[in-house]
């Protein structure tokens, strides 16, 4: 008995002293690149205009270019993911940056207290037609109560 317990500690020692390989852990994909075209790419890079009102390392925040509110802010991810669906894709203090611009920006432009209305479409059956992740910051004005009923015309 007093054999096998030499041997187990003997064994134990070594095991302890013995470098211990780790297993390599796979590398964090990298993002994808975003498309030559896309146009909040653009305007992130300083290529295409825009009429900036808030901007971090994170997030950019600009003015719609065909407004459907008196206050239609984009707030956008620095980093290219095309919608929503591709949330997980961006660091957590982007996603956390995400929706604090969206509040900063409602502030900034006096609507916060009276209200205002975030939107994000995510798809081409919901109306996105830019293919960048991207936040509506809507109001300044008493917005239409039913957002997502389909026109009479449109059934």
């Amino acid at each position: 008995m007093r054999r096998a317990l030499a041997l187990l500690a003997t064994l134990a020692l070594t095991a302890c002293q013995a470098p211990v390989a780790e297993t390599p852990k796979p590398a964090a994909p990298a993002p994808a690149p975003a498309p030559a075209a896309c146009v909040f790419c653009k305007i992130v890079a300083g290529t295409a205009p825009s009429r900036k009102v808030y901007e971090d390392k994170y997030v950019l925040a600009f003015w719609d270019i065909r407004p459907r509110a008196k206050v239609h802010l984009l707030v956008i991810p620095k980093q290219h993911v095309a919608s929503l669906k591709e949330l997980d894709e961006l660091p957590v203090e982007t996603r956390a940056a995400l929706l604090s611009a969206c509040v900063k920006v409602a502030r900034d432009q006096g609507i916060l207290d009276e209200g205002f209305r975030v939107i994000s479409n995510a798809g081409k059956d919901a109306s996105q037609s830019v293919f960048h992740l991207h936040f509506h910051v809507v109001g300044g004005e008493k917005l239409r109560e039913d957002a997502i009923t389909k026109d009479p015309a449109e059934r």
